[in-house]
């Protein structure tokens, strides 16, 4: 007789794993698809990463609150103020303590803001800053002024991405962050588990959870079953397919586009024609509903169409193989090399069915006339081809990867995916370049309108890149949980947001 208790088994021992350790009713036990290579708070911008560590070890001056119609929200700042000429003055939070016992204080933001867009060290928060000099000063211990260079009027907004270590942090990624958050990092066994503790002296209201452990599975079956056998308690990622069980399964607007990066500087990817052959080779609508679940859009621009400056008039590129063959004709017939091979690198694990997904982009892709070699690699390896600096030497290469923006600006996107010196950036127009030193700059109707002509120009004129698909994601929580999974959970877990029954 088969039963799920049997299937349970079965999965649980085709993964690999052993049945979990009896834990106390407030430890919970979290199943991601990813491994953490990192557990730096300045990547914590990326999602892997900040589903651990934002806001559970490492807290933010500002945060945006989802549940509140995005509204910024005090964290580590009490309150904030424009002083003029590009200058914020933040007041901080009195009688804050790091986990390892220091006090907090402007000296330990201004650290955090110079650590984390120094040379010396590649964070990814830093991106979002874009082209932006941020100085920080230390008026006194609990009030700090932030000056942009040239003036951002969204500065609180950024501030939300901006974790903070104490001072004496060294300018090097570190595997024992310290912070101000309701948690702390107690152990860190690689490639198998993570273990959060709650602190006793945090300075905020003690979350329901005392001890977070997360555990790493790449089948979104056995993450699904792990948490229907009690084996664990939130599947934050599980395939539509899973999602079977109305009492425990949640979908949620997920935050991210998925999209294929063009390098444009090298041959043949740097003809128009070429890049429009690409868009139109891709029937995107194929996907929905098979490898992608239901609710899956087809992209026009690289942010959600919750993003201010969102166009709806930016139209998806027709599915059309006999005009992308025509293209390449045209092209190949005044000397573009359209022949030579393209490697297709996608990123393991990086949602439910992604090396399926990146076989199916393959395929039409060579049903148009394309030569497309698919390469799966891990997360580390994909980032060395994903940033700056860009390998000397490299093939025409096309990375399948998702942009993640859930604060509603294109701030957070523009600057590092776009612009000139973007530190992921597969183009160099001026007029984009100019178009997001303005946007960036204005306000209100002004730069919702500057977004718009920005993001039109990209997909109309340049042909930047393939956008595919803003993604829906689903979520496996156990019964015992109070806990709904919103826009937030695809780059972040708040274990203080989870509730015990």
């Amino acid at each position: 007789m088969t039963s799920l208790k049997f299937l349970t088994a079965a999965l649980l021992a085709a993964a690999g794993t052993t049945p979990a350790l009896a834990q106390a009713k407030s430890d919970v036990t979290v199943v991601l698809g990813e491994e953490l290579d990192l557990v730096e708070p300045c990547m914590a911008t990326r999602s892997n990463i900040g589903r651990v560590i934002l806001e559970n070890i490492s807290e933010t001056l500002t945060e945006l609150d989802s549940k509140n119609g995005g509204k910024v929200s005090p964290r580590l700042a009490e309150s904030w103020a424009d002083q003029g000429n590009g200058t914020w003055r933040f007041k901080l939070r009195q009688n804050v303590k790091f986990s390892d016992g220091t006090a907090f204080d402007a000296e330990d933001v201004k650290h955090s803001l110079e650590r984390a867009t120094s040379p010396k060290i590649s964070c990814e928060l830093s991106r979002y800053f874009g082209d932006t000099k941020l100085t920080a000063t230390a008026v006194d211990a609990t009030t700090l002024d932030v000056k942009a260079e040239p003036p951002q009027p969204i500065l609180p907004l950024l501030m939300s991405v901006l974790t903070i270590v104490p001072s004496e942090t060294p300018i090097e990624f570190t595997r024992t962050p310290v912070g101000t958050g309701p948690f702390v990092l107690s152990n860190w066994t690689p490639g198998q588990s993570i273990v959060l503790d709650r602190r006793d002296d945090y300075w905020g209201t003690k979350p329901a959870v005392t001890k977070a452990t997360y555990v790493f599975r790449t089948d979104s079956a056995v993450r699904a079953a792990m948490v229907q056998a009690g084996e664990a308690d939130l599947a934050p990622s599980i395939s539509q397919l899973d999602a079977t069980n109305p009492k425990t399964d949640f979908s949620y607007p997920n935050s991210e586009t998925m999209y294929l990066r063009v390098d444009t500087a090298i041959p043949p990817m740097n003809d128009k024609r070429v890049r429009q052959a690409l868009n139109m080779a891709i029937d995107r609508t194929a996907f929905i509903g098979s490898l992608l679940p239901e609710g899956t859009e087809p992209a026009v621009a690289i942010v959600p169409p919750t993003t201010l400056g969102w166009n709806k008039d930016i139209k998806v590129p027709a599915y059309d193989v006999e005009g992308a063959k025509k293209l390449l004709a045209e092209a190949k017939a005044d000397g573009v090399p359209v022949d030579t091979p393209i490697e297709l690198i996608g990123r393991n694990n990086n949602y439910p069915n992604a090396t399926e997904v990146n076989e199916a982009i393959q395929a039409q892709l060579q049903d148009a006339g394309f030569t497309v070699n698919l390469k799966m690699l891990d997360v580390a390896e994909q980032e060395k081809l994903y940033s700056k600096p860009y390998l000397e030497g490299r093939p025409p290469q096309l990375l399948s990867v998702l942009h993640d923006n859930a604060k509603g600006d294109p701030v957070f996107s523009a600057f590092f995916k776009y612009d000139s010196k973007g530190r992921q950036s597969g183009i160099s127009d001026p007029k984009v370049d100019d178009l997001i030193a303005r946007a960036s700059a204005a306000t209100g109707e002004e730069r919702a309108k500057l977004w718009s002509e920005l993001f039109t120009y990209v997909h109309d004129d340049v042909v930047a890149d393939v956008l595919l698909f803003h993604m829906v994601g689903f979520a496996r929580v156990a019964e015992r949980l109070d806990f709904k999974p919103t826009i937030a959970t695809n780059s972040q877990l708040q274990l203080s947001e989870i509730g015990l029954k």
